[in-house]
């Protein structure tokens, strides 16, 4: 019946075509709702929307809570669709916590068919569907005013008519949020269709529980997204309205509908059918064609159109592999669960779900143990990458720039693949640089060395105990550095892994290893000690590959190959069982020791602009937690920094001195007119005082008569050397270099660097490092005489069997390259010619001569 008040709740939608639809409308139970005059009308509204709707000059006649409202019936805005045999509670006001009165007016159109909360909404409130729209958006035949119409084409027709029914407020237009399709970027319309569902609400806990059991990476994937998600489940969607797909196995009598049959093997539907044909194909059409009667009424069972949902598929595939539960139960025993499993950040919706669902409706538990979530790849701005931004990368032109092994390597060491990455080609470039590249030098290096020398691993090979302290040293190293990747690997720490890895192969391998044991690989005339260097090399070159073969596998194939004629990925991953010697980890932390002293030793000498070529006197180097060195390491730092002798220390004490800096912008603020007392106060700190103060210990001053402690950033607190040393100390590590230099020093350092310098020449010349040279030195006296002194180390460097000496000259005959040089302020004239095969070297030089 009429309202006898002749009130109107006032609903604001942006989808007139939904209107015919309606069978509700909701309001919060909280708001605050108001039954205004406007223009001789009463209408009913939010309170907090009155302004913005109907403006402030409104007489308020009521107001009501929403709760108040619920029950309230109402009559239909437009009567084109016929109304249903059952209304249940249709076309009355309902209670529902999503509205809000942030836009629109508090009040919700509520059309079941054509949104998830309306549907929700109508599922609580036992309101009526009408849906009057097919599979095309086009309204269905019967419906008045609009049959045919596709839904938006529908607006102006359906508002016209509600203009004329006096049942229009206000028309026009809003810009607002509305869904588009991913791909296509349509406009998107919800609706409500049939579909068969698996029942997963009902085992919301168990599935909760699976998922709790397995370990996600990142773990707040699994206990956030995944695990929230999980919490709100719904039933399963399982069937597709396609054609393609795998036919959804149930046969619906055509006459009574819960009549109905699973089918769910071949041999059921034989039982049903007769015997199926050896070329039998379950899918849509022919299946399609399998009928049977009705057991329980005169109908006849017919399989139903649908097909099920891919994700279906994909989430069978534990058992599916294995046809499983008709064959393989041992195989599909040994691979259930899954170790892991790892896809986009996408798939909690989509494969991890399927996965999980399945297995626990078929009461199997977790079907993973571990998930490995990848995040997403953005560009070089962190953008992420959309045809519309222009921004995309072809993967096809990013491996034809960088190679697919690059790109890999740059993904899994740039950060851990659960955290978003930007595509950048130039990082890229500097990791396959640092890794890839490092790699093919060394076994290049390798390969020349190798066939030159006839080398190839055999039982000659010295044993590993055998072998030099470096050749022992890179075997623990190499030992380490398997058991680490391997455990970090384990624990799906993937980055962690392989920059572990790709440090080893920069730092420790090319870096420290083949650089020091560059001269025992050509012309070494202990034969023992360069099978032991060509042995180790390839030892540690193999088992790099075996290591980096997950993730570059084509650079990881190609040098095993090289170097051992077989597939690398038909080899066992190492670790397990090493045929290497144990680790020594005092040898590893005594060259650790080293390593860091040469590192400050060089920034000592960069500091004075002394070269390394140049020998001098004295070290002196303090070392932390008691590390004590033997001899042959002590020889590599000697050898490294290029010094004569190393005295080691108990403390720094003795080479450098604090001082204190005092920080004015920090000390004025805090002691205003007194900042130069406070100033004067903190210069005067003992070192006593000042070793506390970096410790973090509590220091104060005296500043007129009161006593301040000392802030964190209150000073800083300066190392100056002692006694003319040049002094770095960094991780309890210090070194102290004597930069002086005597002319027996000068003398050498002259030595090395033409040895450099010829070495350089004999390269651009484009000699072979086989090739042996007649050598031609020119300079003042004092280079002559560091020639003269040195002349056996500078023939044996430079493979020189003839060396000439002789004063500055412009111009020299007889050789097939000359170079002008400054060595030391002074001219030289440096000149080789390549000397035929047969003639002995004058004064090979062994290769523990300096280098």
């Amino acid at each position: 019946e009429p309202d006898p008040e002749g009130r109107a709740f006032v609903v604001w939608t942006t989808t007139p075509w939904t209107v015919p639809s309606n069978t509700g409308l909701a309001v919060h139970s909280e708001l605050t709702y108001v039954d205004v005059d406007h223009e001789g009308r009463r209408l009913v509204l939010a309170e907090e929307r009155l302004s913005a709707v109907l403006g402030d000059e409104v007489e308020v006649l009521h107001r009501y809570q929403g709760s108040e409202l619920a029950g309230t019936r109402y009559a239909r805005p437009l009567e084109v669709v016929p109304a249903p045999d059952h209304r249940g509670n249709g076309w009355t006001v309902i209670n529902e916590d999503f509205v809000s009165a942030d836009d629109g007016t508090g009040i919700v159109h509520i059309a079941p068919a054509f949104g998830s909360d309306d549907y929700a909404a109508g599922q609580r409130h036992d309101l009526p569907m009408l849906r009057p729209v097919d599979d095309a958006g086009l309204f269905v035949e019967g419906t008045e005013l609009v049959a045919g119409v596709f839904v938006k084409d529908a607006d102006p027709v359906l508002v016209e008519a509600l203009e004329s029914r006096g049942n229009l407020f206000r028309f026009g237009t809003a810009v607002h949020s509305y869904p588009h399709c991913w791909r296509c970027e349509s406009p998107l319309i919800y609706i409500a269709r049939d579909s068969w569902f698996a029942a997963t609400s009902t085992m919301k806990e168990e599935m909760l529980a699976n998922n709790e059991a397995a370990n996600w990476f990142p773990p707040d994937i699994g206990e956030g997204r995944m695990g929230e998600w999980l919490k709100g489940n719904v039933d399963w969607a399982l069937s597709r309205d396609r054609y393609w797909g795998t036919p959804l196995p149930v046969w619906v009598c055509d006459e009574e509908p819960d009549h109905m049959e699973w089918i769910g093997s071949y041999e059921e539907l034989a039982a049903r059918v007769g015997p199926l044909p050896d070329d039998f194909d379950p899918h849509r059409p022919y299946i399609d064609e399998h009928e049977w009667a009705c057991d329980v009424c005169a109908g006849t069972m017919r399989r139903a159109p649908e097909v099920v949902d891919a994700w279906f598929d994909s989430g069978s595939m534990p058992y599916a592999q294995w046809h499983y539960p008709f064959e393989g139960q041992d195989e599909f025993e040994r691979h259930f669960p899954a170790d892991f499993i790892c896809e986009g950040l996408d798939q909690t919706r989509g494969w991890f779900y399927s996965l999980l669902a399945i297995a626990t409706m078929l009461g199997k538990g977790p079907p993973f143990c571990n998930v490995v979530v990848n995040n997403l790849i953005l560009d070089a701005e962190g953008q992420k990458m959309s045809k519309s931004r222009g921004n995309t990368v072809d993967p096809w032109d990013a491996i034809g720039d960088h190679g697919a092994d690059a790109i890999r390597w740059y993904l899994i060491t740039s950060s851990n693949p659960w955290v978003p990455k930007r595509y950048d080609p130039a990082a890229v470039q500097e990791a396959s640089r640092k890794f890839l590249d490092t790699l093919f030098n060394t076994y290049r290096f390798f390969a020349m060395y190798a066939n030159a020398e006839d080398w190839s691993s055999s039982d000659a090979d010295p044993a590993p105990q055998d072998r030099t302290l470096l050749d022992r040293w890179l075997l623990s190293r190499l030992e380490g550095v398997v058991a680490e990747v391997r455990s970090e690997l384990n624990a799906y720490q993937l980055t962690r892994a392989y920059r572990t890895l790709g440090d080893f192969v920069s730092e420790e391998l090319s870096n420290w290893y083949v650089r020091r044991s560059r001269p025992r690989f050509w012309g070494n005339a202990d034969d023992a000690d360069a099978r032991a260097a060509f042995r180790t090399l390839w030892e540690a070159l193999r088992t790099v590959c075996l290591l980096s073969a997950p993730v570059t596998p084509f650079v990881s194939d190609w040098v095993h190959l090289g170097l051992t004629g077989k597939s690398v990925h038909l080899e066992d991953f190492p670790g397990r069982e090493s045929d290497l010697e144990g680790r020594d980890q005092d040898l590893e932390r005594e060259v650790a020791a080293v390593r860091a002293l040469v590192s400050l030793g060089r920034a000592t000498r960069e500091e004075v602009k002394i070269r390394v070529r140049q020998p001098l006197g004295r070290l002196f180097a303090v070392v932390p937690d008691g590390v004590k060195i033997r001899d042959e390491v002590l020889n590599l730092l000697q050898d490294e920094l290029n010094v004569k002798t190393v005295d080691f220390l108990a403390s720094a004490d003795g080479l450098i001195s604090l001082a204190a800096r005092p920080n004015y912008k920090v000390l004025g603020p805090k002691f205003g007119k007194e900042t130069e007392l406070a100033a004067t106060a903190i210069r005067g700190l003992s070192e006593l005082e000042l070793e506390a103060y970096r410790a973090g210990d509590p220091v104060s001053i005296e500043v007129g008569g009161r006593t301040a402690e000392l802030g964190p950033e209150d000073l800083t607190v300066d190392e100056e050397s002692k006694g003319g040393l040049v002094v770095r100390s960094e991780g309890g590590y210090t070194a102290a270099l004597d930069p002086t230099l005597n002319d027996e020093l000068r003398a050498e350092g002259s030595a090395r660097e033409l040895v450099n310098r010829i070495q350089r020449l004999r390269k651009d010349s484009g000699l072979a490092i086989t090739d042996r040279i007649r050598l031609g030195v020119y300079g003042p006296e004092h280079i002559k005489a560091a020639v003269g002194e040195y002349r056996e180390f500078i023939c044996g460097e430079t493979l020189a069997v003839h060396l000439d000496i002789d004063e500055s000259r412009e111009t020299v005959e007889g050789f097939d390259a000359v170079q002008s040089v400054g060595i030391d302020d002074a001219d030289v004239l440096i000149a080789l010619a390549r000397q035929p095969d047969g003639e002995p070297a004058e004064g090979r030089s062994s290769s523990e001569s300096p280098a």
